[in-house]
């Protein structure tokens, strides 16, 4: 094995290898030691108000008493224990919990560790079923551009291909074929949907007898740009699925536990996905997890007398008792603080500071500024416009980390409405500069 010259080992040799980050040029990141609340505190005594609760899944902030108070209990009974062969209360309390909270019909819950492997996990779960059902050519998925459903390898084939961020691996991934991102705004009316609805039409036509799954992250495609999307897309979906015999997915990592509005996107337009796939907000982000959920006429495909029929799948680390554990108390605390009506409070924020403000909606510079729930983003033409931004809301006290053309937040449910207004201040400051 060589080795490069000992001049050149500054530039590389960094034992922690960061995600997305070029390693020879990144500066040195910052370093957390502790959080509370809405707050990340750094070393100097430095703090920040986290905009984005550590990639969308804090959403109780940093610290929260009942959440660590169930981790240390669970920590002196049970930490971990194979879920294969083996079961345990916190996985089936946590199971039964997820059923009663989701839309009427998703009855069986599956685990894994994150969204990404959930996902996998729903794709696979769509394959098998059509094959039990005697339609072995279904086996491909139908995903959205504009698409972002995680970066193992399954996932990746169904990220947006082009402005997606994984073109580098297309000639290793599977191929499947794209529907265009829907257009429509959340509140447009029907009329204004129907040439996206008509869209997906013509995809399931030509495509029906080869797919076996739509995968859609409903009303919010978030990590492909945040486009903000119509109940009525979904709901016209919901119908295609049924009329063309292809399941329907929904990946609601991003957008479950309240992101939205409501406690699952789903909601708003009053459907029942076959599958549905949940992670970040699942555990408060205390610990990885993830939970695929199916109807019972999917989970019935896979009850046989013969042994092959199980759905060949099994992490791990599934239903780990630390992270179910926490889950279930993240469920308690979201329902006994009414979160739902925090999420509110957030989004009438957004709405005011940054919609409202006439001087974006006139800046050039800006595409678009969009809110749902708590989350708002304002898209800009050129990615260039938000070289700095991070230095810059560091210098104010904020944690941002804005993506390609989109400065955005997506709170902490728990950030009051005086730091909400402190990060929406900073996002605006950068414009007025």
């Amino acid at each position: 094995m060589s080795h490069p010259a000992p001049h050149h080992r500054s530039l590389w040799h960094r034992s922690l290898w960061h995600p997305y980050a070029q390693m020879q040029t990144q500066a040195p990141a910052p370093k957390v030691v502790g959080g509370k609340g809405a707050w990340l505190h750094l070393e100097g005594n430095e703090r920040l108000l986290d905009a984005t609760c550590s990639w969308w899944c804090m959403i109780h902030g940093y610290g929260h008493p009942r959440l660590v108070a169930a981790l240390k209990d669970q920590a002196d009974r049970l930490c971990h224990v194979m879920l294969g062969g083996l079961t345990h209360d916190p996985a089936q309390r946590l199971a039964d919990a997820l059923v009663r909270i989701t839309p009427e019909g998703l009855n069986h819950v599956f685990y894994s560790d994150s969204g990404s492997v959930g996902m996998e996990v729903a794709m696979k779960m769509a394959v098998q079923y059509q094959v039990q059902r005697g339609k072995p050519g279904k086996h491909r998925m139908l995903s959205l551009m504009r698409a972002y459903h995680g970066d193992t390898t399954g996932c990746m084939a169904v990220c947006d291909p082009e402005e997606g961020m994984h073109s580098l691996f297309s000639g290793f991934l599977p191929e499947h074929p794209f529907a265009p991102a829907p257009t429509a705004p959340f509140d447009a009316p029907r009329e204004a949907v129907e040439a996206d609805i008509a869209a997906l039409r013509r995809m399931f036509e030509r495509h029906h007898h080869e797919i076996a799954a739509l995968l859609m992250e409903p009303l919010l495609q978030a990590a492909g740009g945040l486009n903000m999307t119509s109940p009525h897309y979904v709901r016209a979906a919901r119908e295609l699925c049924d009329e063309f015999d292809v399941l329907l997915v929904f990946d609601e990592v991003a957008t479950g536990f309240g992101r939205t509005g409501k406690l699952f996107a789903a909601e708003h337009a009053g459907v029942t996905p076959d599958i549905m796939v949940l992670s970040k907000g699942l555990t408060g982000g205390y610990l990885g997890h993830a939970a695929t959920l199916a109807t019972t006429s999917v989970f019935e495909a896979f009850l046989s007398d013969h042994a092959d029929r199980a759905f060949m799948h099994g992490p791990t680390f599934m239903g780990n008792p630390l992270a179910c554990r926490v889950a279930l108390k993240s469920l308690s605390v979201f329902e006994d603080e009414d979160y739902l009506g925090k999420i509110a409070t957030l989004s009438e924020i957004l709405r005011h500071e940054l919609l409202g403000d006439e001087a974006l909606g006139s800046d050039p510079l800006i595409a678009d500024v969009r809110v749902l729930g708590a989350t708002a983003v304002i898209e800009v033409i050129d990615a260039t416009t938000l070289e700095g931004v991070q230095a810059f809301a560091r210098e104010r006290g904020v944690w941002l980390r804005p993506f390609g053309r989109w400065l955005y937040t997506m709170p902490a449910y728990i950030t009051t409405p005086g730091e909400m207004r402190r990060i929406t201040e900073v996002m605006k400051a950068w414009f007025q500069r």
